[in-house]
């Protein structure tokens, strides 16, 4: 979508080529899971449908209502700037005033919100597959019109006098480093384990073989998710120089405005924006299930019946819609849009991630250690967050990862060596 355009390409804009490293450690943890078969080949014989029941099984159902709980809350965080990043993308290119923006949000609100609650998943299978084949064709003449225009050399000059050998290095770069790169090794892991897009597929796929497939032959696809628009930010850092807007998320778009014809234009902006409701769209029904089957459902004695059940999931989409609009319009973010987006996943994807290798290799969790681990791995993130900090961010994730295992190590030794309500899940 274009949250995915904008901050990979200000990756490129403040980092160079370095910028492109998490695309490069998600897809080498993409291939690494997919040869080993490490958690998805347990986790897809086991039967279970989804991550909160396959936890249900092993540590009971009050850990799968804790895990729902900071899976939903980071998120719905996570996802609260796409709305305003997306309009503002929207309005730069198009040039349209910036007291439009509120305006421009609720239209793509209403948008994403009418084709969601009527179509549901199939309007969000059918919008991927079109955006996916309008946004290749956008992105390659894109990037050719990029380097006819600007020039492997300039780029690279220019990349190298802004960053110096940090543009190619992100183990030296000034706003990466060593524990950055760290940090988001895990994070990528993570994210190949447990994330709702990615692990459904393999939930939903025929056998353990055809899960492994899926990530061995889709890992190369991260690299370009990442280099393409990181691309267009080095360009825009070449052309642009000082007249670069002093909001670096804006660089790209405001570069592509002066290059693009308009009807290259044209297309762009229509891709971009099929690309932006099927993402906000998949990504309300995603957090908003979480919700219903997770959270709510769960502290109900009688189940929904089918009508008042769509009815409640068709609210709880309306009101994540509302957070979006409401959130988007206040919140500033207070560094580079990849960070804000990796730490709010942090709150669960450090503990779901333990738990889930927990859950397939180590007899010796239990319900207490499990806890323990979600609680540790939301705390840092969150205080992060609501301290508006900006540096750093690599400390407090590294730090929720720890705090994870070792909620689960120490949680797990004192408390009870096993749950009544929690089956042990075969490995």
């Amino acid at each position: 979508g274009i949250i995915t355009a904008m901050y990979t390409a200000e990756l490129g804009y403040k980092n160079g080529f370095a910028g492109a490293i998490p695309g490069i450690l998600e897809a080498v943890a993409m291939l690494a899971v997919g040869l080993s078969g490490f958690v998805i080949n347990p986790l897809r014989e086991s039967g279970a449908l989804t991550i909160p029941e396959l936890l249900d099984r092993k540590f009971g159902s009050q850990v799968r209502w804790l895990a729902g709980l900071v899976i939903f809350l980071g998120g719905l965080l996570n996802m609260g700037i796409f709305l305003r990043v997306g309009g503002e993308f929207l309005m730069i290119v198009t040039k349209i005033p910036v007291k439009y923006l509120e305006l421009t949000m609720t239209l793509l609100l209403l948008m994403v919100l009418i084709y969601t609650v009527l179509g549901g998943m199939l309007s969000v299978l059918v919008t991927d597959y079109l955006q996916f084949l309008v946004m290749g064709v956008g992105l390659v003449l894109v990037s050719l019109l990029v380097a006819m225009n600007v020039g492997w050399e300039n780029i690279i000059t220019a990349v190298r006098k802004q960053h110096g050998s940090g543009a190619f290095n992100p183990f030296v770069s000034q706003e990466m480093g060593v524990t950055y790169v760290v940090w988001q090794a895990f994070n990528q892991l993570a994210v190949v384990l447990t994330w709702q897009t990615v692990i459904q597929r393999v939930l939903s796929s025929r056998d353990p073989k055809t899960a492994r497939q899926v990530y061995t032959r889709t890992s190369f696809y991260f690299v370009g998710r990442f280099l393409i628009p990181a691309f267009w930010g080095m360009a825009a850092l070449a052309v642009l120089g000082s007249r670069a807007p002093s909001n670096t998320l804006h660089a790209m778009p405001v570069y592509l405005s002066t290059l693009v014809p308009s009807g290259l234009l044209g297309l762009v902006v229509a891709s971009m924006l099929a690309a932006d409701m099927s993402t906000d769209s998949s990504y309300m029904l995603t957090w908003g299930s979480i919700l219903y089957n997770d959270i709510i459902c769960p502290l109900r004695k009688q189940p929904f019946s089918e009508r008042s059940g769509l009815l409640v999931n068709r609210i709880i989409i309306l009101g994540i819609g509302a957070f979006l609009l409401i959130y988007g319009l206040w919140y500033q973010l207070p560094g580079r849009a990849w960070d804000y987006l990796s730490i709010t996943a942090n709150i669960y994807l450090s503990s779901i991630s333990i738990l889930l290798i927990a859950c397939c290799y180590w007899k010796g969790a239990n319900t207490t250690g499990a806890i323990a681990a979600i609680v540790g791995g939301a705390v840092t993130p969150i205080i992060f967050l609501l301290a508006g900090l900006a540096k750093n961010v690599e400390i407090a994730g590294l730090a929720s990862f720890g705090l994870a295992a070792a909620g689960m190590l120490i949680g797990s030794w004192i408390g009870p060596s096993s749950s009544p309500s929690a089956p042990e899940v075969k490995a």
